[in-house]
């Protein structure tokens, strides 16, 4: 008979913060001026602060994260390379707004395509990738919509790959902070989003990025700008400070200087007030337990802790760790299988939980097993 044990202990971080203590004062939506704005933690996508997230507003260029995010995709796959190269369309060419002025039939590589896109904002470049991706850029949007879906982007319709204004094109702060949170798992971005100045076309055509928190913001990794008269000034600006990555969006400016004043000071307060803190799996835990009626006396275990979790700063945080695992499993055991369990908790809310599991198997113990054995055995004599 099986007899469980369960036991707990205390993983107490102290947080120094070089003799500063901050108070983890609500930011009030006073504050700032876009009408709808968010902060999220991008791995536990917990959100920190948010007014109106929820809200249904066009975003404009903001729609080249999702763009991106495909693209990005497509090149892991490996249904495209950097190294392509992607003709432009007639309608590729025929976009407004923000464009690298492609010319019909003009060719460049995906990589300049993206660099155009993210850099420069660039709406003709945007439905180039498109049409080469999916052969049209209609082909395109529905893979967009279908991935808006996948991650529970449930205020969003995209219409088109660029956020040109168009009815019915709509999502929310909630729903670019997730979006954003999945393209930035793709570290490559990452070299586009923090271009300040480049040029293509041979040195022929100069692009600057319209992110001018590059310039300002200590810690600021990207995103993505948008403004259109139906959108506003809008901005989805990623950073990473000390560990600690944030993701603010604010849609609905009513002029760039208010929508990168507003990014940066919710960015501000999230690095004032939070801290990131990655899980580890317990000491406590052991490497095996014990098997009854199995060929071996003990089977290997493992605990896969692969989370983190956002804290307030300026206090002790104590992190409860509970570990479920029986005295004893019984045969057969197979690698893989769920023995117990590892869950983490702070002031009794779950942060996470982890399942145990047999490293090494074994066979139940029968009269043919033992036959075996035994025949094994007398041939190494």
């Amino acid at each position: 008979m099986c007899f469980k044990r369960v036991f707990s202990f205390l993983l107490t971080f102290v947080i120094m913060l070089s003799g500063v203590t901050f108070s983890a004062a609500a930011l009030s939506t006073e504050e700032i001026t876009a009408p709808s704005a968010i902060l999220m933690e991008p791995n536990s996508k917990k959100v920190l602060f948010e007014h109106n997230s929820h809200e249904q507003r066009p975003c404009a260029s903001i729609t080249k994260v999702m763009t991106m995010l495909l693209v990005m995709e497509a090149i892991d796959s490996g249904k495209i390379s950097y190294d392509d190269t992607v003709t432009a369309s007639a309608k590729a060419a025929s976009m407004g707004g923000s464009d690298i002025w492609l010319e019909e039939g003009e060719q460049m590589s995906v990589d300049d395509m993206i660099k155009a896109t993210v850099v420069a904002s660039a709406n003709d470049a945007a439905v180039a990738l498109a049409e080469h991706i999916c052969g049209s850029e209609e082909g395109f949007v529905n893979k967009m919509n279908e991935k808006a879906a996948e991650l529970g982007m449930n205020d969003t319709v995209f219409k088109n790959c660029n956020g040109l204004d168009e009815e019915g094109h709509v999502t929310s702060a909630y729903d670019v902070a997730i979006m954003s949170s999945e393209l930035i798992k793709h570290e490559k971005i990452f070299d586009y989003t923090s271009i300040w100045m480049d040029n293509l076309r041979g040195g022929k055509t100069q692009i600057v990025n319209t992110n001018k928190l590059l310039k300002t913001y200590n810690g600021i990794t990207g995103l993505k700008t948008g403004t259109t008269d139906d959108a506003g000034c809008c901005m989805s600006a990623t950073a990473s400070r000390d560990g600690l990555s944030l993701v603010a969006v604010v849609l609905g400016c009513n002029t760039g200087t208010e929508r990168f004043r507003d990014a940066a000071a919710i960015l501000d307060y999230g690095f004032a007030n939070y801290q990131y803190k990655l899980l580890s799996s317990p000491d406590e835990l052991g490497t095996e337990i014990e098997v009854t009626g199995g060929m071996e006396k003990n089977v290997e275990i493992e605990c896969n802790v692969d989370s983190g979790f956002v804290l307030p700063k300026g206090s002790a945080s104590k992190i409860e760790c509970s570990v479920s695992l029986p005295e004893a499993v019984e045969a057969p055991v197979k690698s893989g299988d769920k023995v117990g369990s590892v869950t983490y908790s702070v002031d009794g809310e779950e942060l996470a939980s982890f399942d145990i599991t047999a490293k090494t198997e074994t066979q139940q113990i029968n009269f043919g097993s033992v036959l075996s054995l035994l025949y094994n055995a007398l041939i190494a004599l």
